[in-house]
This record gives C-alpha cells, sequence and structure tokens, in this order.
C-alpha cells in the first residue's frame, strides 16, 4: 500500500478509536510496528489529535476533537461552503462561531491565488443579508448541544413581565430576522415554549429527567404544543406585498396554529396575482402580537376578524396619533 494512502485510512482508523496501540495497528495494516509510530509521529505533525501514555498498558488516546481524513472539493463546491459560512458574519452570536472563522481562514489560505482573487471579488458581489442585531446570545451553543444530547438545562430567563428559572429541554435553535429561537418543552408549563435566546440569561445543567424528544425538531415542535385559552378565527387580506411581508417575517410567531406546511412554516394562501389572506385559528393571548405585527403592514393588510383584533388595533393606531397631536 502507497504511504499516501495508508496516511489517510491510518486517519480514518484512528478517528473511530477511543484508543489505540501500535502493535494492533501494525497487524492491521500489514507493516512494522517501527513503521506505525513513524506514520502515527507524521499525524501528529499534521494536527490529527491524539497523546501517548506509557506503561504496560500503554499505547495512545485520542482527544475529543478529531481530524476528518483530506476531502477532495471541487472549486464551486468550495466557494459555496465559503460563502454559506461568510453569510454569518451578519450574526453577531451564532454556534461554532471560532470553528466557522478558523474554517473561512483554511479555506481561504488554501486556496489558489486566481480562486482567492474570485473569492474577493464576489465578496463585493453576493451576500446573503440578515437584519443587524446588537443583543447578546453567548449560550447558543449550549442550547444547541442539549437538544442534540437531549439533556435538560436550568436557564434564568428574562421575559417581557420578569426573571425566571426554568427546567427546560430544548428542541433546537433556529434563526429569524436576524434573532435566535429555542423551542423547547417547559417542565413548569409542562408545554413546549419558544424562547428568545438572547433573552437567557444564564444557564447549567439540572437535575430534572429528560424526556424522549427524538421525533421532536424545529418543523414540527409546535404541532406537539397544546392548545390552550379561547381560540379566535382569523381572517386578514393581503395585498402581493402583505404576502411576502408575512411570508419573510410572521413566522416565528408565539403558537400561532396556523395551517402548518410539511417545512414546519405557517402556510399563507396565496393568488394568481400574487395577493393573498390568513384564514386561520389564533389563541386570545396573542392579540397584541398579531395587531402589532399588522399594523407595522400598513394599508398591505386588511384584518377582517376577529372583532377583538380589530379593536385592539384601532385603539392601538388612535393612541398612537395622540401622541403627534400637536406637534
Amino acid at each position: 500500500m502507497a504511504k499516501s494512502k495508508r496516511l489517510i485510512e491510518l486517519m480514518m482508523a484512528v478517528n473511530k478509536r477511543r484508543t489505540f496501540n501500535a502493535k494492533e495497528l501494525a497487524e492491521e495494516f500489514g507493516v512494522s510496528v517501527r513503521t506505525i509510530l513513524r506514520d502515527l509521529q507524521e499525524l501528529s505533525s499534521l494536527g490529527v489529535p491524539f497523546y501517548s501514555t506509557v506503561g504496560p498498558h500503554g499505547g495512545y488516546t485520542m482527544i475529543t476533537e478529531r481530524m476528518l481524513p483530506p476531502i477532495a472539493f471541487t472549486e464551486d463546491e468550495a466557494l459555496a461552503i465559503f460563502f454559506a459560512s461568510h453569510a454569518l458574519r451578519h450574526y453577531a452570536y451564532f454556534p461554532f462561531e471560532a470553528e466557522t472563522e478558523s474554517v473561512l481562514r483554511k479555506f481561504y489560505s488554501y486556496m489558489s491565488e486566481d480562486v482567492r482573487k474570485r473569492i474577493d471579488q464576489m465578496r463585493q458581489r453576493f451576500d446573503l443579508v440578515t437584519p443587524m442585531r446588537h443583543v447578546q446570545a453567548p449560550y447558543l451553543e449550549m442550547l444547541l448541544n442539549a437538544a442534540i444530547d437531549q439533556k435538560v438545562v436550568r436557564i434564568e430567563y428574562q421575559s417581557r413581565q420578569a426573571r425566571q428559572l426554568r427546567d427546560i429541554q430544548p428542541v433546537g435553535v433556529y434563526a429569524s430576522s436576524g434573532l435566535w429561537y429555542c423551542p423547547a418543552y417547559c417542565f413548569e408549563r409542562r408545554d413546549f415554549r419558544l424562547f428568545r435566546c438572547d433573552r437567557v440569561r444564564s444557564i447549567a445543567p439540572s437535575e430534572q429527567a429528560a424526556i424522549d424528544l427524538s421525533h421532536v425538531h424545529t418543523g414540527n415542535w409546535e404541532s406537539f404544543a397544546k392548545q390552550d385559552g379561547t381560540m379566535l378565527d382569523l381572517h386578514v387580506e393581503l395585498t402581493p406585498l402583505g404576502v411576502q411581508r408575512c411570508e419573510a417575517e410572521l413566522w416565528p410567531a408565539p403558537k400561532m396554529h396556523i395551517s402548518i406546511q410539511s417545512n414546519g412554516y405557517p402556510k399563507i394562501n396565496v393568488r394568481a396575482d400574487g395577493s393573498g389572506w390568513l384564514d386561520n385559528q389564533i389563541p386570545e393571548s396573542s392579540i397584541p402580537f398579531f395587531g402589532r405585527f399588522f399594523i407595522g403592514l400598513g394599508a398591505d393588510a386588511m384584518v377582517k376578524k376577529p372583532v377583538a383584533l380589530v379593536e385592539f388595533m384601532r385603539k392601538a393606531l388612535y393612541d398612537l396619533a395622540a401622541q403627534y397631536e400637536g406637534r
């Protein structure tokens, strides 16, 4: 076996193991122990993370952070990965921030000069714009890891009303309009809730036993939430611009219970001319949210019902007009 091929296969072999020794690897690859020791030294110089232990039961132990074997990318594949990661710079906080910066540096530094020039040109001509937010969300990675590992964490959460301690089991994290959200099962409410990640003030392991949420994810969690409280019929007519604004801004909304598409987003009925309508049910407690949202759409949304939502909007607009009287 050629040395280059053996090194790649050796890297893959040690990545799969927690511990190993040179004799086992020598037998597996059909070479001498001395050759394996030289190969391991070369892998270590390349950055494969393991350390050696001495003694009768000594050997090698992999560090948790493993290294992938070499992967060949086409130029366009490399550019796609580079700019997908580059677009995340619009977020002040995101999971694996340091790792993403490291990936970008590696991709850029190992590119040929002509590809680097192409990247420099594309930076000025291609972007995925996200609203810049100045709120801090330092616990994103911890919330994401808790969701992946199905662990319960205790968070200190600053809601609009008060700061509370909650035991939650995160479902995942996602970004919308520049903010990060964490749907989670709340053990105090015994139901699923949506948490703003920037309102999490602290996080720590909880002694609360976890429940099986392997079937719940960010695309379907609302279908498992209880429909508590009075439900009201909602009907809103939308102009083409109103449809676009709803598609971009309405999700996520708190416990909307609007017809859900297979991708987890609220369904907006659209006509051939681009206009559309919402015709669903909402909990009575969400009237302030929807009232402020539809006021923001101005003439691009006409709320037909419920009456309580129309009255909320009428009063809010009256109060706003009064604020500017005489100015």
